[in-house]
């Protein structure tokens, strides 16, 4: 495979610099894209770039994936209107190790093959540098007004941060840039890849190798994605979507792929899916003939939760999220985890009712319409219980003068119910 075509028909090159097809198509060549390291997840905003390494490893290239710790600890200017919180070394170290677990579901870390990953941390080559050193050995070789003319720096200053661009921050692109030399002189790493957003740091970089060593390196930036709507990609009412369960259920990530619009869908699955042109092709064909069946979605929901969490994490995910609109769920329901059965209820009307009263055993008209307010009064339960429209953890209740008691908890802590159709209610013992 062409790493460029590659790239190329997916819409995953916004710049690249002179010559970088040439150097690809010469020898196995050593690229590295750097990962900030302020948490210990990566989110689907770093998606793109890991992709990237993931296409050059596949082609037959090395990829290096490098964890900013020097640089997580100084903050980059670009696309930021406030400068970042810093952080201490043994954080950077736990969130390095995370990280790495992550990647490893996408890169080749562990063979003996040449082109293997290599995970590395640029706080290890610059710690011990001190400060006369970097002036004299790196900081005389690129001039004030070279760096003043980087876009993300004119942003800065022109108005956009409130506070302006503290001396650490501008720094930035001289930090980036020795990462760079450094990678080129160490791994003979010859490209830097990163988010449009990074061309100026990389490009600071190869010039600095170029003043330095005479050497040539090449930069190529991926677009930053965006949603057809103008809204930012990744962002949700909660956050961002992130690659670790313990902070986006595989539920909710599944959700968030099922529901993009028709006009990213087919964008996304050349980006985020290793799909081949001719796959996605005839799911837009097969989409354009049924758009209600948004087969798209369905694929593109399916291919990416599949990479990043597991085929069965996938499976569960589809039957979670067919819970609310099946009658013959009750199995499905009591098998959940927590989190899982709380995203699915994610909105709906919440009451809390006391366990205690729960372990005597509460009659059901009093727990719809006393103990709660799903009814208004006991006797609309019961005319609606008499007629098959409520259920209780997608069980009908046909008995208007049953009695729920703590055993029919889910998870030992809560109940749900439905009325008619559409009306869900979550029940949270206390």
């Amino acid at each position: 495979m062409n790493f460029i075509e590659e790239l190329t028909w997916r819409g995953m090159i916004h710049t690249m610099m002179p010559g970088t097809d040439e150097q690809l198509n010469k020898e196995m060549t050593t690229a590295y894209l750097g990962i900030d390291p302020t948490a210990d997840s990566l989110h689907i905003g770093h998606l793109c770039g890991v992709m990237m390494l993931r296409h050059f490893q596949r082609c037959g290239h090395k990829p290096l994936a490098l964890v900013g710790g020097a640089t997580g600890m100084i903050g980059d200017p670009s696309g930021k209107s406030a400068e970042r919180n810093l952080l201490d070394e043994k954080t950077l170290r736990h969130n390095q190790e995370a990280i790495k677990k992550q990647l490893a579901k996408f890169l080749d870390f562990d063979s003996d093959v040449p082109n293997r990953a290599e995970l590395v941390n640029n706080y290890d080559w610059t710690k011990d540098v001190t400060f006369l050193d970097f002036a004299r050995e790196i900081g005389k070789h690129i001039t004030v007004n070279y760096m003043m003319a980087k876009d993300s720096v004119q942003k800065r200053l022109n108005g956009e941060a409130r506070d302006g661009l503290s001396f650490t921050e501008f720094t930035y692109q001289l930090l980036q840039g020795f990462d760079f030399l450094h990678l080129y002189q160490e791994k003979n790493c010859k490209l830097q890849l990163g988010g449009s957003d990074q061309w100026g740091n990389i490009t600071t970089g190869s010039e600095l190798i170029r003043r330095k060593t005479g050497g040539e390196a090449f930069a190529l930036t991926c677009p930053l994605i965006t949603k057809a709507d103008g809204g930012k990609f990744g962002k949700t009412e909660s956050g961002n979507v992130w690659l670790d369960a313990r902070y986006t259920s595989p539920y909710k990530f599944y959700q968030f792929w099922l529901n993009v619009s028709d006009a990213d869908a087919e964008k996304y699955l050349k980006i985020f899916t290793f799909l081949s042109k001719e796959e996605i092709e005839q799911l837009v064909r097969e989409h354009e003939e049924n758009p209600g069946a948004r087969p798209l979605q369905k694929r593109l929901a399916k291919e990416v939760t599949t990479m990043v969490h597991s085929e069965k994490d996938y499976e569960a995910a589809v039957e979670a999220s067919q819970i609310l609109f099946s009658n013959n769920a009750g199995e499905a329901l009591k098998a959940l985890d927590e989190q899982t059965l709380l995203d699915i209820f994610d909105g709906v009307p919440r009451f809390a009712i006391s366990r205690a009263e729960l372990e005597e055993g509460i009659p059901v008209l009093d727990l719809l319409a006393v103990k709660t307010q799903v009814f208004p009064s006991k006797g609309e339960a019961r005319k609606m219980v008499q007629g098959g429209g409520v259920s209780l953890n997608k069980e009908k209740i046909t008995d208007p003068a049953a009695t729920i008691d703590a055993s029919a908890l889910l998870g030992g802590k809560y109940l749900h119910i439905q009325k008619g159709k559409k009306n869900h209610f979550l029940l949270i013992a206390e």
